[in-house]
């Protein structure tokens, strides 16, 4: 069975995405794991890598209308946690954490290219 392993946002200011994304990243136990060629940084952790890169054609990086990277977490404070910790490194928010459910708890932002994550939690 297919699983999805790894997710990447482009980024335009790729040493300013790294700060972010070394604090946001490291928050939830991802490290980094290589430099990449483009100027960007891969960080890996259990059961998936995410990326942010300078897009490989050389041309500005875009945010996807409709893309974004979700986060599970075990639960909802940790997901609180990471929107949080987002919003400190400069993150902006879009849509608070809170159940839009019953049991279904999600937490909305955009870094600092206008890339949209989530963190969740089902259940």
């Amino acid at each position: 069975m297919a699983k999805l392993n790894y997710f990447t946002v482009g980024s335009n200011k790729l040493d300013q995405a790294k700060t972010f994304y070394d604090g946001l990243m490291g928050s939830i136990g991802m490290t980094p794991r290589f430099e990449h060629p483009s100027g960007g940084r891969l960080y890996g952790g259990e059961g998936g890598m995410f990326g942010v890169l300078g897009p490989h054609n050389g041309e500005a990086a875009t945010v996807g209308n409709g893309s974004m990277a979700a986060f599970a977490f075990d639960t909802p404070e940790e997901v609180a946690a990471f929107h949080a910790k987002a919003l400190e490194l400069g993150g902006i928010c879009e849509g608070a954490p809170g159940e839009r459910a019953p049991g279904v708890y999600f937490a909305y932002f955009r870094d600092l290219d206008g890339n949209k994550l989530c963190g969740y939690k089902f259940g």
